[in-house]
């Protein structure tokens, strides 16, 4: 790649700039410091947050000061969703999860060096200032029928229910963000995603006005969709997190490893570190042997790995061959078994009864009389070993951890047990 805005342009993540020519000139004068923001309107970042954290990381490699902002001002409004009004959180929730936001974001970034990253919070500016003086100050500068064009501001003043002014007050903090960080630390860019388009070129307006002669840029990378139109970072179970509390490890690596085919090259492209050339490669063998899913298994590997550590992403793995017969179940410990088996179909019971009956508990055979051809054929597994007696009930010594039976059937139908106390 000749410069970084070649480099966002072949990976995809280069939607628009609000003057190309001067970005790129600006970047190859340098040094440029940028800044994006993200909101505490939750106690973790969710997997759609990779794509700008990720490009932070990117960018900073490519020489570029980030700054990286975790909103316990705006935190407290809530960028206006195109349905409805946001629930308000207390202050001290939205503290607790500044903190917690901004110990995800630093592991991507690296605080050393010329172009070390600074975390920062709108709360240091907004705090003080009083509400006159937000108006004179700021509100002075803005125009509503420039606001009004806004299209979740637009879409909300069509609904019933409207929009408080609250709400429609987020782009004046979100500008004012901007100039804050220009005077502070010299910050000449903001980086957002498509959606935010309206709120970065406010901020650089409301510089304008305010630094007659202030060189600034904005940069929007396209939102991450999916192929079959549902939204990107959601499961069947919810949001993906990057809280290992909220969205287990195990559960992390399988959302990237059942990507549809018609995403994963773009993903690839968008969110990891391996080179034009190595994606180039993946690319190609997913499109010839899409069944060995080379491309899934490197991008939930590598993105386990930047999340989670080595460690865990090395621990969901060997879950994922052990449960499927390619390695030993119990050398997985009780923490990782629990999480991988949570993304299965189980049932819990008191006492174990015959195999058979555990095999209909948990939707492995339509009934009894299924669940017997299935051990008879020879395709009924408890812990990975084949069952020989259907009739027989498993022995509470063979229980994982003293709580868990795997149940498989076939080579890919995985279920579990799980004994309670009662």
């Amino acid at each position: 790649m000749t410069d970084i805005v070649d480099e966002l342009k072949w990976r995809g993540l280069f939607a628009q700039s609000t003057d190309e020519d001067a970005l790129r000139k600006a970047l190859a004068d340098g040094p440029v410091t940028f800044y994006c923001g993200y909101d505490p309107t939750a106690a973790s970042l969710h997997v759609g947050h990779l794509v700008q954290v990720l490009t932070m990381r990117r960018l900073q490699q490519a020489g570029l000061r980030p700054l990286a902002l975790v909103g316990g001002a705006t935190g407290q409004i809530g960028d206006p969703r195109p349905t409805a009004e946001r629930t308000l959180n207390d202050p001290e929730t939205i503290a607790a999860w500044v903190a917690r936001l901004r110990s995800q974001i630093e592991p991507f970034l690296s605080f050393e060096g010329e172009n070390a990253a600074v975390m920062v919070n709108n709360l240091d500016w907004t705090a003080g200032m009083s509400a006159i003086e937000f108006l004179r100050d700021i509100g002075k500068h803005f125009r509503v029928n420039k606001m009004l064009t806004k299209e979740s501001i637009a879409r909300r003043l069509e609904s019933d229910e409207g929009i408080s002014y609250t709400e429609f007050s987020y782009q004046l903090l979100q500008s004012m963000d901007f100039l804050e960080l220009y005077r502070r630390h010299g910050c000449t860019l903001q980086q957002g995603g498509s959606d935010q388009w309206g709120n970065l070129t406010a901020g650089l307006d409301l510089i304008h006005r305010l630094e007659p002669g202030a060189e600034v840029h904005a940069l929007a990378t396209p939102l991450m969709t999916k192929a079959d139109g549902t939204k990107f970072g959601k499961s069947e179970s919810g949001a993906v997190w990057l809280d290992p509390e909220m969205t287990t490890p195990y559960a992390f690596y399988q959302f990237w490893l059942n990507v549809d085919d018609r995403d994963v090259s773009r993903y690839m492209r968008i969110l990891s570190f391996l080179s034009p050339a190595e994606l180039e490669e993946l690319e190609k063998v997913t499109e010839e042997r899409p069944q060995a899913r080379a491309a899934q298994r490197a991008l939930a590997e590598e993105l386990t790995t930047l999340v989670h550590g080595a460690d865990q992403c090395a621990a969901v793995i060997a879950a994922s061959k052990a449960l499927f017969g390619q390695g030993e179940l119990g050398e997985l410990d009780e923490a990782t078994l629990s999480a991988a088996l949570s993304e299965v179909p189980h049932a819990q019971v008191t006492e174990l009864g015959p195999l058979v009956d555990l095999l209909v508990e948990v939707g492995l055979a339509p009934s009894k009389s299924g669940a017997r051809r299935t051990v008879k054929e020879g395709g009924a597994y408890v812990n990975n070993v084949k069952a020989l007696d259907g009739e027989a009930a498993p022995s509470r010594e063979e229980l994982l951890h003293g709580r868990w039976l795997v149940l498989r059937r076939g080579k890919k139908n995985l279920a579990a047990i799980e004994v309670t106390a009662g």
